[in-house]
């Protein structure tokens, strides 16, 4: 049974992302002559509903679920007060055999989705049957594509750089691998039989490459020298977890580092110029197995093992929504969606769940201060008005 406001799919999830949907449906070609008459009076078609890629499974064996990839498009509130939700019924699905999706890189232009298997990666091209509607989509593997990564091992963290140029893959045995897309080009490689990669992330300008380990400090590569620049040291008792890139309101950027320390999940932020600690906060007493931000830069979430989702401003750290039991097992992945409006989740449990966060600037104005600041100033101007009739009311 799905949590409120969670849609089940029938197995466990391991990986999912929102769609690129401008770069994947191509517009259709404009009407020819004859056919403009005819539709000078119809309305203008209304743009596809939000769409996310679900990867998972059973894994290898005869448990009777199946591993598979499955597209699902965003519905929305039935009623007021509720949640929008994923769909269950499926625009795509794709069985993956005896082999299990683990992680999970969708290119920001519509290349395709890339899927690590516990053997290797694999890529999956779009493909439009009868039409560029969103019904009427497919994807198809692509062997050739990654032939470099297809006996890679399993890869624990992959990502296509904000633009799409630039691939990097983290494998369970250590090796990062960096390439230029689509040609597979070598940007830099590292071997590390001793650790194996957590997470990794792209600056916005693709300048950065930003790889935790499972331990150790969180290195920064210069991607145009193939060069570590920074190694960013844990404190006492701290052990890195995810690291995220962000962009700040003056085009800057800034590193999020998520870490457990004790009891406590926390977000260290790094300055990039001088890769110092910058800001540093407690949030959870919860393992923190997911975490995210939203592509203005305004927002930050995090996911637990026990199923908890909280949203954060980034600005300040502070705590903007809490989920608690958003899921009933452990929270696998979180992704806003382009607008940052919109918070999915996903866990072993089976569920994807859909989260509204608003979209607030990371350097707006608070709404409370501002009221605040307006209470006080009526207080001011009765006290004033009335200051013969209050001090009348004080005992003599």
């Amino acid at each position: 049974m799905a949590p409120r406001g969670g849609q089940s799919y029938g197995f466990p999830i391991y990986c999912a992302a929102w769609l690129p949907l401008a770069h994947i449906l191509k517009s259709d070609p404009p009407a020819a002559d004859a056919d403009a008459d005819v539709d000078a009076d119809a309305s203008p078609s209304s743009p596809p509903a939000p769409m996310a890629a679900l990867g998972g499974g059973g894994g290898e064996g005869r448990s009777g679920v199946p591993n598979k990839l499955v597209v699902a498009a965003l519905e929305p509130a039935a009623a007021a007060g509720e949640e929008a939700a994923l769909s269950s019924e499926a625009v795509v699905e794709v069985r993956t055999g005896e082999e299990v999706p683990y992680r999970m890189a969708v290119h920001p232009r519509g290349d395709g989705v890339l899927c690590a298997f516990p053997n290797g990666c694999r890529l999956y091209r779009w493909e439009s049957q009868e039409g560029d509607e969103p019904r009427n989509l497919a994807l198809e593997p692509d062997h050739e594509a990654l032939a470099e990564l297809t006996n890679a091992g399993l890869q624990l963290a992959v990502s296509f750089s904000g633009e799409g140029s630039i691939l990097a893959t983290g494998g369970e045995d250590g090796h990062l691998r960096v390439f230029k897309w689509p040609v597979l080009e070598s940007v830099l490689t590292e071997d590390d039989t001793k650790t194996s990669i957590k997470d990794l992330s792209f600056s916005s300008d693709e300048k950065f490459l930003a790889v935790n380990r499972s331990s150790g400090p969180c290195r920064v590569w210069d991607l145009l020298s193939a060069e570590a620049v920074a190694n960013l040291p844990r404190e006492a008792g701290e052990i890195f977890g995810f690291c995220r890139f962000s962009n700040k309101a003056d085009n800057s950027n800034i590193l999020f580092i998520t870490a457990m320390q004790g009891d406590y999940g926390k977000i260290i932020s790094w300055n990039t110029s001088s890769w110092t600690r910058v800001g540093s906060k407690k949030i959870t007493r919860e393992a923190i197995s997911a975490f995210a931000v939203s592509p203005d830069g305004a927002l930050l979430a995090i996911g637990t093992i026990e199923g908890t989702v909280i949203v954060l401003g980034s600005k300040d750290m502070r705590t903007l929504t809490t989920v608690k039991k958003a899921h009933l097992g452990i929270i696998t992945t979180l992704a806003f969606s382009q607008d940052s409006r919109t918070l999915l989740s996903t866990s072993f449990d089976s569920t994807a769940r859909v989260t509204s966060v608003g979209s607030a600037k990371s350097n707006g104005t608070s709404v409370w201060p501002m009221l605040l600041v307006i209470i006080l100033a009526i207080l001011v101007y009765y006290c004033m008005q009335h200051k013969e009739e209050l001090l009348a009311m004080l005992p003599r």
